[in-house]
């Protein structure tokens, strides 16, 4: 063997370990680690063998000069490997066996040293590890513990949210149709808006049952609607419970056995009769049926002061009609007259005209209109009617008998003011006097249609706080004129002023026709026609016509 390469023969098993115990040697003089050596020997021990049993092989030796050994055996399985060792590997010397196995010994104690130190590591390693995972599972757990908190949160939230926004809706539909209920005073009209208000977002369809409605007996009806009735409570009627708060259950309707009803009583202080609602689906919402019944007793409300509304509308329109006198048939003077009542309120206020005859055969034609409305209105209007006829039966000319009202509700009434104006009609005699406190010019159409409004300055109001004393003016009315007294309800709007209603009077007037005028009430309805073409107004109405004639 040179210093450069060594070959050797592997014929038998001695020379395989031969081999192997020189290498050894070789790689402990050379400083290889005992870890690296047992591994590459190990690996040539395999490959010996294989070379053995296929017959033999020649094992070469390299040394490099820098450091590395080249190990090359050939064979049927050629096989090289290359060691870096640490120093210069010294020449190969032979190693006796026994030394040889104990130095493997050696190697191998270091090899298991080092396999004990990394078990050791390696257990070290996996405790940690485990802890490691441990603590992953941990936040793994929290993290999911964390997102399953959050989703329910946001599962909360988002419920809150929905549960507010449907208790806004419903609270908004309920002030809504609130107000739409209780902006009429007609109760018809309240029957019919409550299926418009309901229909189809909250019942498939309403019925609405008064109890005092004669024209459906309670037998039409369903047992739900008249136990609602009898009882002034909520009931269900369905083929499940309903489970919905302050509400009955009842079995299902023979009238509708397939959807459930709710039949709510209308009204607080007394029933006024069932709201019945059929389901808009397979049953009714806990929240949707608290509103529906709140909604049922503000309508029952409603109903009832349409009702009062009505009743005491009634009576005073017949109390206000009470006071309206009868014109006299007198000749040389054709009368005609129209009161009409404003379309909002309670029909009763202080416009009144009135026509009689005085102790001296004139006439006296009357028109008058108390500030405000309501029974106190008609109240004072009925006393200055009566003081009117009193004063005027002592021979007292217009100017005078306003003189005295003026004195009498000036002491009497307070506060209260009235507007008064009053035309003496002579028998045989053309001239008209009048005098007026405070009233619209009456209007006077000449017998060739000529029309002037008669705008002398009228006096005061009456009962104002101050002594006065009225004038009286004089007006020529030949036969076939037409005088026309009137109270403010006719010609003043809001979107106008008086002068441009008195100014459509006169042109009113202006165009009557003869066919018109031969019926002095046909001319009344045909004044008022223009007069009155948007059929809304404020105030009442009252139209006294006066048309002289040659006796």
């Amino acid at each position: 063997m040179t210093a450069a390469r060594d070959t050797w023969t592997i014929a038998s098993a001695a020379d395989a370990a031969r081999a192997r115990a020189r290498l050894a040697r070789l790689l402990a003089d050379a400083g290889v680690p005992a870890l690296d050596r047992a591994r590459f020997l190990s690996a040539l021990g395999v490959r010996l063998r294989r070379a053995l049993d296929a017959g033999g092989a020649e094992l070469a030796v390299t040394a490099g000069p820098d450091g590395r050994l080249g190990i090359a055996l050939g064979g049927p399985e050629p096989w090289r490997h290359t060691l870096v060792c640490p120093g210069p590997p010294p020449g190969p010397r032979d190693a006796p066996l026994a030394e040889a196995l104990l130095s493997a010994d050696e190697d191998t104690a270091a090899v298991l040293t080092s396999l004990s130190e990394t078990e050791e590591l390696l257990r070290l390693h996996r405790e940690e590890l485990h802890q490691t995972n441990q603590g992953v599972l941990a936040l793994h757990a929290e993290l999911e513990a964390a997102a399953l908190a959050q989703r329910d949160l946001l599962d909360a939230e988002r419920a809150a949210r929905a549960e507010a926004e449907n208790a806004r809706r419903l609270l908004t539909f309920l002030a809504n149709a609130s107000a739409v209920l209780h902006a009429s005073l007609d109760h018809e009209d309240i029957l019919r808006r409550l299926p418009e208000l309901l229909v189809p977002e909250y019942a498939r369809h309403v019925d609405v049952w008064l109890v005092d409605d004669e024209r459906t007996p309670p037998g039409d009806r369903a047992a739900a609607t008249v136990t609602a009735a009898r009882t002034g409570r909520p009931q269900h009627a369905g083929p499940r419970p309903g489970g919905l708060p302050g509400v009955d259950d009842l079995p299902a309707s023979a009238l509708s056995p397939d959807r459930p009803l709710l039949c709510l009583p209308l009204g607080a202080r007394s029933v006024q009769g069932v709201l019945t609602l059929a389901a808009p689906g397979e049953r009714f919402d806990p929240d949707t049926t608290v509103m529906l019944v709140e909604l049922a007793r503000r309508a029952g409300i409603a109903l009832e002061n349409a009702r009062q509304y009505e009743q005491h509308r009634d009576v005073a329109e017949a109390l206000q009609r009470a006071q309206l006198t009868r014109l006299p048939t007198v000749p040389g003077l054709d009368l005609a007259a129209r009161y009409l009542p404003a379309t909002h309120g309670l029909n009763i206020g202080g416009d009144w005209y009135d026509a009689f005859s005085q102790p001296d055969g004139s006439v006296l034609a009357v028109i008058g209109d108390v500030t405000g409305h309501g029974l106190r209105a008609a109240v004072i209007m009925g006393q200055l009617r009566t003081a009117l006829r009193a004063y005027a039966v002592e021979g007292n000319g217009p100017a005078r008998i306003l003189t005295l009202l003026h004195r009498m509700l000036r002491h009497q009434q307070p506060e209260l003011y009235a507007t008064c104006a009053i035309a003496r009609f002579t028998p045989g005699e053309p001239e008209v006097v009048w005098a007026a406190a405070g009233h619209p010019p009456a209007v006077a159409r000449g017998p060739r249609g000529q029309v002037r409004v008669l705008d002398a300055k009228p006096g005061i109001m009456l009962g104002v706080p101050l002594p006065y004393e009225y004038e009286e003016h004089t007006v020529e009315l030949p036969a076939g004129s037409v005088l026309a007294l009137y109270t403010d309800g006719l010609v003043e709007r809001r979107a106008a002023g008086i002068d441009v209603g008195i100014d459509r009077l006169a042109r009113a007037m202006q165009v009557l026709g003869a066919a018109e005028l031969a019926e002095l009430d046909t001319a009344a309805d045909a004044l008022l026609k223009p007069m009155l073409h948007d059929s809304e107004h404020d105030d009442d109405i009252c139209l006294l016509l006066c048309r002289t004639t040659s006796g």
